[in-house]
């Protein structure tokens, strides 16, 4: 019997192709089922249909159809036009794209795409989008076909995940996954798998405690996006993955003030660009509490750490960090809820001041920056003997970020030279102490 899902020309043409084909099969050992021989078959690429359950791209889905108000926008029709537009507009922004093409126009298709008795891609995605980039917009004819495995008809959802998933695995179908569309992937096989973590890990080709890990960063990504209300999307955290991995594991096993303290300030350091190198010296119970005794400090950022928030952020945040502890996690509550869901192109009014977002997260970011640097210090000064010496270090890495800093500060209209010298010569001074 036929899918009643299926769209049964697309399935009648491709067995018409197949009939006019060579009875050429190939061997697909991550096919599921018994049987692992596939019908092979050249089709035209822009038949194909891209697959809109990728998992590849799932995180960019999200952003998108959110962005647009379209929570259906890749599930009402996935092959029609708008959807298949917007998946293709994801694979050719991915990183390697260009290079995906230049190697295809060199060496030309090197393994067999896989789709269903539909034609839908299940595997080749980023190599179908490049060569019909090469076709359609280079006029490139070798392009024009692409060597396909057909899957049978009555192939379901969970064979296809699989299959999936054992191809990523797969070293000669191997196409890079960013850690959250992976962790995604993850998530929903836990579920589906009535979260049995040995079968999660089975299916990953991983142990237990690697698929747990990344299973357990993308909950902490959940909650920022929940706390941004829309601003933030999964896949803006891509490049954040260290600061994830950081933040999970110190946190499994503290007393929840710790792990809220930490988690605060981690989130507050992610979303304004601090790096993870300098976050993982705030891994610590009072980790808050010295952001936002930094934060206090500067008169433009007091009236958004005051700020009374509405009952629903700060019942968010508790459900995010823990309940609120002044004394333990030093209520950061308005200031990263206010990061959370403001983007750096926008201008706030604080007491009566136009102020660039974009402005109040470098000053946010220094502040972090400093509390984590003096929690730094701190630790360093533990250790008597190796004090000297890492101060050292950490000083001569200022004064290159001030080198560094110095051709484009002069040019600029409100340099003063004069303050500069008066620093330096205050700077050369203390050097002599070294030498007492």
């Amino acid at each position: 019997m036929q899918n009643p899902v299926l769209d049964h020309e697309r399935v009648e043409y491709l067995v018409a192709r197949q009939d006019s084909s060579p009875d050429n099969r190939r061997l697909l050992p991550a096919w599921p089922r018994p049987d692992k021989e596939l019908r092979q078959v050249d089709l035209e690429v822009t038949w194909l249909r891209f697959s809109t359950l990728n998992h590849r791209t799932r995180s960019e889905q999200m952003r998108i159809a959110d962005q647009q108000n379209r929570p259906d926008l890749f599930t009402a029709d996935p092959n029609g036009e708008e959807a298949q537009t917007q998946q293709y507009q994801i694979l050719a922004d991915q990183e390697g794209f260009e290079d995906l093409k230049a190697d295809l126009k060199a060496r030309g298709q090197q393994q067999p795409a896989v789709v269903t008795a539909e034609g839908v891609l299940i595997n080749g995605n980023r190599r179908t989008a490049a060569l019909r980039s090469l076709f359609c917009e280079e006029d490139h004819q070798p392009s024009r076909y692409v060597s396909c495995l057909i899957l049978p008809a009555d192939a379901n959802v969970r064979e296809i995940v699989d299959l999936e998933t054992e191809l990523q695995i797969a070293r000669e179908f191997k196409e890079d996954y960013t850690w959250v569309n992976e962790a995604l992937l993850i998530e929903e096989i836990f579920e589906r798998e009535g979260k049995d973590w040995n079968k999660v890990a089975s299916r990953m080709h991983k142990d237990v405690s690697s698929v747990r890990g990344q299973f357990e960063k993308l909950q902490q990504v959940h909650q920022l996006v929940a706390l941004s209300k829309g601003s933030r999307h999964h896949a803006d955290f891509v490049d954040n993955e260290s600061a994830f991995t950081e933040l999970t594991k110190h946190v499994q096993g503290k007393s929840a003030e710790e792990a809220a303290s930490v988690r605060a300030a981690y989130f507050l350091g992610t979303l304004t660009g601090v790096k993870y190198r300098t976050l993982r010296h705030l891994r610590r119970p009072d980790a808050s509490q010295r952001v936002r005794n930094e934060l206090q400090n500067d008169p433009s950022l007091r009236s958004l750490l005051d700020a009374d928030d509405e009952q629903q952020v700060t019942d968010i945040l508790d459900d995010v960090l823990g309940p609120s502890d002044d004394q333990q996690s030093g209520d950061l509550t308005s200031i990263l809820s206010y990061m959370a869901q403001h983007g750096q192109g926008e201008e706030v009014d604080l007491d009566g001041m136009k102020v660039a977002t974009r402005d109040l997260r470098d000053s946010i970011k220094q502040a972090v920056d400093n509390a984590a640097e003096d929690a730094h210090g701190e630790d360093m000064d533990q250790n008597a003997v190796a004090a000297p010496v890492r101060h050292l270090d950490l000083a001569a890495n200022h004064v290159r970020k001030a080198a560094d800093a110095l051709p484009k500060a002069r040019v600029l209209q409100d340099w003063s030279e004069e303050a500069y010298v008066k620093q330096l010569s205050r700077f050369k001074a203390m050097l002599g102490r070294l030498d007492a």
